[in-house]
């Protein structure tokens, strides 16, 4: 009998280890989140991001030290921080959470939205524009008027598609949505733009135009929702959270923080000037 009992008990405490050794030490005190360290308003190093404050809301909540894993968010974002090991560490990741990505991402197992947000036409007041209320009038400008326009858009944005629709395509500026610029993120670009006045608007995401409009005084701009009724094109997108796929606890975690703190991130949301929408009913997307 006791070489029995020896003999579980040995394997009892070999499987104890195995699993220790697939599993970080720090997994329960640690919130790990990916993040791109110069990603303004979504994240930054030092904290100001609208994702950087509910990273920290969550992280207190659950009594968790927030830790960070810094990366440009661009091509290779996922692989080199959501999806990469912790060197000589197999099954121990460098993060576990990226605090936003679109609603049912390809590339991520996604929570429920907490956000939900839409393109607007942003546009600097006294450059000769104050006229417009509503973005079907560049359409209709006189030609003159038209060729004098400066309007920027995003190589993969649907602003794009809508200039060659409304016939201004030849009008457009366009930028990269991951520029690669270790000094300025796309939104701090037009920001200096704008003010440079290389550009008079801009056909840009919700969150991006809260960020420009916060650097100026108020009244500076003039904010248009871009049109919902238009074919083949949208607007409105709703974000969530992103974790591994298979990592289902985790999600089931970070859903019950957005349920439980909803107010809570709508506050910190609106503090960004960002436009918000109700977040629409969606068909959830399988594990």
């Amino acid at each position: 009998m006791r070489v029995k009992f020896h003999v579980k008990s040995t394997l009892l405490l070999s499987a104890v280890l195995l699993t220790s050794a697939y599993t970080p030490a720090h997994a329960e005190e640690t919130f790990k989140v990916c993040a791109d360290p110069l990603n303004p308003p979504y994240s930054a190093k030092n904290g100001s991001g609208f994702e950087n404050k509910i990273a920290e809301l969550f992280a207190k909540q659950l009594g968790q030290k927030l830790e960070y894993t810094w990366f440009p968010q661009r091509i290779g974002f996922i692989n080199n921080t959501l999806k990469a090991e912790v060197d000589n560490q197999e099954g121990v990741y460098k993060c576990d959470v990226i605090m936003g990505v679109p609603a049912g991402f390809d590339l991520a197992l996604t929570t429920t939205p907490y956000y939900h947000s839409n393109y607007v036409l942003l546009i600097a007041k006294g450059r000769g524009w104050d006229n417009i209320t509503d973005t079907t009038q560049l359409a209709n400008l006189p030609l003159e008027k038209q060729e004098s326009l400066h309007i920027a858009m995003f190589d993969r944005g649907p602003g794009t598609t809508w200039l060659q629709y409304i016939g201004l395509l030849a009008q457009g500026i366009p930028y990269q949505t991951m520029s690669g610029d270790s000094e300025n993120n796309t939104a701090m670009q037009i920001d200096k733009d704008i003010k440079a006045k290389k550009i008079d608007m801009v056909v840009i995401w919700g969150p991006l135009a809260g960020y420009v409009i916060s650097q100026s005084p108020k009244n500076t701009y003039t904010q248009l929702p871009m049109p919902t009724d238009l074919p083949g094109m949208k607007f409105d997108f709703s974000m969530a959270m992103g974790v591994r796929f298979g990592d289902k606890e985790r999600k089931t975690q970070l859903n019950t923080l957005i349920e439980k703190n909803h107010d809570e991130i709508q506050h910190i949301l609106t503090q960004y000037n960002m436009p918000l929408l109700p977040i629409p009913a969606a068909t959830p997307k399988a594990d």
